[in-house]
């Protein structure tokens, strides 16, 4: 009798063992799921259900928008970093922003997002891909950071978080525009990033230029029109002979270079906005010169404090 109920109570524990064994390895592959998603190279990736190890360089903004906080952050040059997204980001290390391979093996990624088609020119996508899933973000000249933020939120699985994050944005929009409708209505700016005592305006579809021409309703100044049809990029050069013609009532002004020479020049002095004093300074910290819905987001906050 003794040994019946010996053999039993073996044949219970062995059977429960077998089925915790099964429910551990049955949440282990369910933690380990693959999507495959077919990025913006036409790449089939297989993208981990939940990744934990993202590098996503020059794209931070949108992770953070959508709660998720990178192994490595987007730098250049002399420790140049995005230093709006620094509360969310500090402490973070840093990764350079054309990601050399022996740094993204160091951080052990299990994905990393790419936000630029040139970043992967000389074969790098293949190199990358044996680190870890690597996926092309939408991106391009038509890309707006609605599409790239959509896009991203689908690799995280997060489509629906990223939904919110621009509906919280358009409500912000609507009432900025409401709020400032006097300061807006019939008024036009103007965005100038200043570095190395030169001048760059940005176009009139592109960044922020975008932002307040189509979002905002500013009108676009006759120069920023002119400079608008030949751009390539998301700022140009222009001359300062060419800003004393500037019709603007309002400049905003990205100042990385305070002390440049062009800013005690009278013909500096003499447009009409500086003279008025509607020339709003913002130092080359803030988000003006990026991208993602964080970057608008801050710029719509500025742009409130300086005109209410």
């Amino acid at each position: 009798m003794f040994k019946k109920i010996a053999l039993s109570t073996t044949f219970l524990i062995a059977l429960f063992s077998l089925v915790a064994c099964g429910q551990s390895s049955e949440s282990k592959d369910k933690d380990n799921d693959l999507r495959t998603l077919t990025d913006a190279q036409d790449h089939k990736v297989d993208i981990p259900e939940k990744p934990k190890r993202i590098i996503a360089s020059y794209l931070e903004d949108y992770l953070v928008a959508l709660d998720e906080k990178p192994v490595a952050q987007w730098t250049v040059g002399e420790g140049k970093i995005q230093n709006y997204l620094q509360d969310e980001l500090k402490g973070t290390p840093t990764i350079n922003y054309d990601l050399p391979y022996e740094d993204v093996l160091k951080f052990e990624p299990d994905l990393l997002l790419i936000g630029s088609n040139g970043s992967l020119e000389g074969g790098k996508y293949k190199e990358y891909s044996k680190i870890a899933p690597t996926y092309v973000v939408k991106n391009g000249d038509n890309v707006t950071w609605r599409d790239q933020l959509e896009d991203v939120g689908k690799v995280l699985g997060k489509e629906e978080q990223a939904k919110d994050v621009e509906k919280d944005y358009d409500q912000l929009i609507e009432k900025t525009k409401k709020d400032l409708k006097d300061k807006i209505k019939g008024k036009s700016a103007v965005v100038l990033w200043v570095t190395n005592n030169s001048a760059f305006m940005v176009a009139d579809t592109r960044s922020s230029g975008q932002l307040l021409y189509q979002e905002l309703g500013f009108e676009v100044p006759q120069l920023t029109k002119e400079i608008s049809k030949k751009a390539t990029a998301d700022f140009s050069q222009v001359s300062l002979e060419s800003l004393s013609q500037l019709d603007a009532d309002y400049i905003f002004l990205v100042n990385s270079d305070s002390g440049a020479a062009m800013f005690k020049d009278p013909l500096w002095s003499n447009i009409p906005a500086v003279k008025n004093k509607h020339l709003y300074e913002f130092d080359g910290n803030s988000s003006w010169l990026y991208n993602g819905p964080i970057a608008y987001t801050k710029m719509v906050e500025n742009i409130q404090d300086v005109l209410k």
